[in-house]
C-alpha cells in the first residue's frame, strides 16, 4: 500500500513509455531503465511458475477486517466456483495484527479480531484446498501504521528471522512485504527484501514471496533474483484512469517477466463499483495479457459486488488461461496509436492472445494481422473471441470494432500450417509460427534496436555484416512450422557490433520442443560462430535466445545468415543438370539456356552447343556474367561438366567457370578463350546444400562471352 494522497503528487521515474506513432506503424515499448546491473534470475523457491492468483482484503475492507470475514471469503471462494478455475491465495492485508509484539518480541494477532489466531485460520484454509496470505513490513511501521493511525509500530525490521520462523510455524503460505517509507528508517531495499526473502527460504516452507518497493520504478534489477513478484506501480484505485494508467506503466516491463518472477500492476478492482461492467472487462483482459497477478479485491460475500456479471469476468475460464499460459510471456505492445492500443502474447500451444483495446471514448475499428502479432505459417487460423466465445477465421486480418474502454481479446491459432519449400530458405524470407524477444520486436535482417519495428541496423557482428538474418535481444523465441520436410538449420551466430563488446547470451537451437543445438556462452566480444542443428523429422524448430544468466541488458543477438535446408535435392543416381529445376539463375545477356547456346537476347535464340568442334546435346548455355543455382538438399556427390566458349563467336571471348558449393569456391576453370577447346571441370558436393555454377568475365569485359556448361550431371545419392 501507499498514501493515497501521494497519486496525485508521485511521479514514476522509470523512462519507459509506449511509443505512439501517428501512422499506425508498428511499435514495440521502449527500453526500461534499469538502476545499475542487468537483472538477475528469477528467485529459485519452485513457486509462481505463473501469476498467482487470490484474493487480498485491502480494497475490499481496508483496516476493518476480522477472521469472520476472512473466512467467509474463502468460503466464497469455494462456493462461487473461483477456487475451480484458479484463485487459491487468501491474503490477509495490513491490520491483523496486534498494537504490540510479545514479549518475547514476537508479532501477535490482534485478539478481539483474530482470537483464534493465524495458525488456525491456516489451518481452516487448507482444509478447503485453499492457502493464506499475510502482510509484513521491511521498517519499523506498516502503511496503516502511517496512513490509517493503526496502532503500534509492527514492521519487521530487525525481526526478519524471527518474523519468517512464525510465519511457517503459522501455515502461512504467501507473504506480501511492503515498503511503507522504510526509508525513514535507514533501511536498504535490496538489503532488506533479500534479508527477508532469505529467511523465509530457510524456514524450509515454501512462502510466495511478493515485494512492493518505492518507488516502484524503475525496477531494481536485483528484483527478479529475490521475489516471486513485484509492484510496477503505485496503489490502484477503482476508477478508469487510475486502472488504465497502470496498464500503461506495466506494459513497457515485459522483458522482466518469466516463470517465477512477475510483474505486478496492483490488484483487480472487479465489483467494486467504480468501473463499469466494460471497464471491468478491459481490467481483466489487460492484466490477463500482461501475465499479471490475478488478485481480487472485492467483498465476495456482497450481492451487490458479487454479481452474476463481475463473477462471469473473474471466472473466464479463458481469460484465466491467457494469464496462466506456461510458457510465461507477458504480452507486449504491437501498436499504440491515439487511444488504440493492440497488444500480443505468445502461448504454449504455438497460438497467441492478442487484445484490441479502445482507450477512447468513442467506438473505433481497431486493425493487426497474424503477421504483426508475431503468429505466421498458416493458411488459415482460427479467431476465437474469448469473451463472446465466437469463432471465426481469417487469412491473415484481425480486426473488430471496439467501443469506447471495452477490449477485445482474441486466441489466434493457426488452422492449417505450410511447411517451408524446398529448397534452402532464408528464414528472414519466411513467416514464423510465433516470435517473441525480450525489447522491442524480432527483426529481419535487421539487428534489434529495443524499441519500435525497423529501428535496428545492418547486422554485424565481429566486424563482419549480414544482409540476411533475424536480430533480436534476450530472452527470445522464434519458431518455424516445418512439417517433418526439413533437415538442417545453419546460421553465423553472435551479438551484435551495435553494443560494442557488452552482453552475453547463449544461442539454442529446438528441434519440438527438444535441445539440439547450443552455441554456450557467447559475449560482445566474441567472433562470429557457425551454429548447425539436425532438424531431420521435426515438426517444429525454435531459435532460442537466453540471457546467459546474468541478465539481458545488452543483450542484441543475431542469427545471421539463417538458412533452412528442406524438402530432397536430385533424384539418386546421375542426373542431367539441364534436366533439374535450378533455385535461381541470372544471366549477362538474355536468359540461361537449356541444351542450346546463348544467343545474347531472347529466349531459345541460341543454337546447337559447340566446343572446339565438339557437339553436345545437353548442358546449359550462358553468357557471362551468370549464376545458376540447383538446391542439393546434402544428398549429392559429384558434379561433372566440359565447359569453353561456344563456337558461334569464334576465337573470341574469354571467361573463368567455378564451381561453388554453399557459397564456397571448390572447382576453378581458369581463364578459357574462344580459340581453347573443351575443358573438363569436376566437383566434390558432399553434403553441400546447394550447388552455384557461376561464369565470370574474366576481368576484360563481358562481350562474345557465350559459355556453355556441356553435358553438366550431378550424381547423388
Amino acid at each position: 500500500m501507499t498514501d493515497p494522497r501521494s497519486t496525485v503528487r508521485r511521479r514514476l521515474a522509470a523512462t519507459a513509455s509506449a511509443v505512439l506513432v501517428a501512422t499506425g506503424a508498428l511499435v514495440a515499448t521502449t527500453a526500461v531503465q534499469l538502476v545499475s546491473a542487468p537483472p538477475a534470475a528469477a528467485l529459485d523457491n519452485h513457486l509462481g511458475r505463473t501469476p498467482q492468483m487470490g484474493w487480498n482484503s485491502w480494497n475490499a475492507y481496508r483496516c476493518g477486517i476480522d477472521e469472520t470475514k476472512i473466512k467467509a471469503a474463502a468460503d466464497a471462494i469455494v462456493s462461487k466456483g473461483l477456487q475451480t478455475v484458479g484463485y487459491q491465495y487468501v491474503n490477509i492485508d495490513d491490520c491483523w495484527q496486534a498494537a504490540t509484539r510479545g514479549t518475547d518480541g514476537a508479532l501477535q494477532a490482534d485478539p478481539v479480531r483474530f482470537p483464534s489466531g493465524i495458525k488456525a485460520l491456516a489451518d481452516y484454509m487448507h482444509g478447503k484446498g485453499l492457502k493464506l496470505g499475510l502482510y509484513a513490513t521491511p521498517g519499523s511501521r506498516t502503511c496503516a501504521n502511517i496512513w490509517d493511525g493503526y496502532p503500534g509500530q509492527l514492521g519487521s525490521l530487525g525481526h526478519e528471522t524471527q518474523d519468517a520462523k512464525a510465519f511457517a510455524a503459522w501455515g502461512v503460505d504467501y507473504l506480501k512485504y511492503d515498503w511503507c517509507k522504510a526509508d525513514e528508517d535507514g533501511v536498504d531495499a535490496q538489503q532488506a527484501f533479500t534479508t527477508m526473502g532469505k529467511a523465509l527460504n530457510d524456514t524450509g516452507r515454501p512462502i510466495f514471496y511478493s515485494i512492493h518497493r518505492e518507488p516502484q520504478q524503475p525496477v531494481d534489477p536485483w528484483r527478479p533474483a529475490v521475489a516471486n513478484s513485484w509492484r510496477t506501480t503505485s496503489d490502484i484505485s477503482d476508477t478508469w484512469s487510475s486502472m488504465i494508467s497502470k496498464a500503461q506503466a506495466n506494459q513497457p516491463l515485459a522483458a522482466l517477466a518469466r516463470p517465477g518472477a512477475w510483474n505486478d500492476p496492483d490488484m483487480l478492482e472487479v465489483g467494486n463499483g467504480g468501473m463499469t461492467t466494460t471497464e471491468y472487462r478491459t481490467h481483466m483482459s489487460l492484466w490477463a495479457q500482461m501475465a499479471a497477478p490475478l488478485l481480487m479485491g472485492t467483498d465476495l460475500t456482497d450481492p451487490a459486488k458479487a454479481t452474476t456479471a463481475n463473477l462471469g469476468i473473474l471466472g473466464n475460464t479463458d481469460v484465466i488461461a491467457v494469464d496462466q499460459d506456461p510458457l510465461g510471456r507477458q504480452g507486449t505492445v504491437v501498436s499504440r496509436v491515439g487511444g488504440l492500443v493492440v497488444m500480443t502474447k505468445p502461448l504454449t500451444d504455438g497460438s497467441r492472445a492478442v487484445t484490441l483495446t479502445n482507450e477512447t471514448t468513442t467506438a473505433a475499428t481497431i486493425s493487426t494481422t497474424t503477421g504483426a502479432i508475431g503468429a505466421g505459417g498458416a493458411a488459415t487460423y482460427q479467431l476465437k473471441d474469448l469473451w463472446s466465445k465466437a469463432v471465426t477465421s481469417t487469412t491473415g486480418a484481425v480486426s473488430a470494432t471496439v467501443a469506447p474502454h471495452d477490449t477485445v481479446m482474441y486466441k489466434v491459432t493457426p488452422a492449417t500450417r505450410v511447411a517451408p519449400p524446398t529448397g534452402l530458405n532464408q528464414l528472414s524470407d519466411l513467416a514464423w509460427s510465433a516470435a517473441a524477444g525480450g525489447w522491442g520486436p524480432v527483426e529481419r535482417n535487421l539487428s534489434n534496436g529495443e524499441q519500435a519495428a525497423g529501428d535496428g541496423s545492418t547486422m554485424s557482428i565481429g566486424g563482419t555484416s549480414y544482409t540476411k538474418g533475424l536480430g533480436t535481444h534476450a530472452a527470445s523465441d522464434i519458431t518455424y512450422y516445418l512439417g517433418g520436410t526439413c533437415t538442417s538449420l545453419t546460421a553465423t551466430v553472435g551479438i551484435d557490433d551495435e553494443v560494442a563488446n557488452n552482453g552475453s547470451v547463449v544461442f539454442q537451437v529446438l528441434r519440438d520442443g527438444v535441445k539440439i543445438a547450443d552455441s554456450g556462452p557467447v559475449t560482445g566480444a566474441d567472433a562470429p560462430k557457425p551454429l548447425q542443428a539436425d532438424l531431420t523429422g521435426g515438426q517444429n524448430v525454435t531459435l532460442r535466445v537466453t540471457d546467459a544468466g546474468n541478465g539481458n541488458a545488452y543483450d542484441h543477438a543475431d542469427w545471421a545468415d539463417a538458412k533452412l535446408s528442406c524438402g530432397h535435392g536430385p533424384a539418386a543416381g546421375a542426373n542431367a543438370v539441364s534436366g533439374l529445376t535450378w533455385t535461381s539463375a541470372t544471366n549477362g545477356y538474355g536468359p540461361v539456356e537449356r541444351d542450346t547456346s546463348n544467343g545474347g537476347s531472347g529466349a531459345g535464340d541460341g543454337t546447337s552447343m559447340k566446343i572446339g568442334g565438339t557437339g553436345y546435346t545437353k548442358g546449359l548455355g550462358t553468357h557471362a556474367n551468370s549464376d545458376i543455382t540447383y538446391f542439393l538438399g546434402g544428398g549429392c556427390t559429384s558434379l561433372t561438366t566440359t565447359v569453353g566458349i561456344d563456337d558461334e563467336v569464334g576465337n573470341n571471348g574469354s571467361v573463368v567457370f567455378q564451381v561453388l558449393r554453399d557459397g564456397v569456391k571448390i572447382a576453378d576453370s581458369g581463364p578459357v578463350t574462344g580459340a581453347d577447346a573443351g575443358k573438363a571441370l569436376q566437383a566434390d558436393l558432399t553434403g553441400g546444400q546447394e550447388v552455384t555454377l557461376r561464369v565470370t568475365d574474366a576481368g576484360n569485359g563481358n562481350s562474345y562471352d557465350h559459355a556453355d556448361w556441356a553435358q553438366p550431371v550431378i550424381t547423388c545419392t
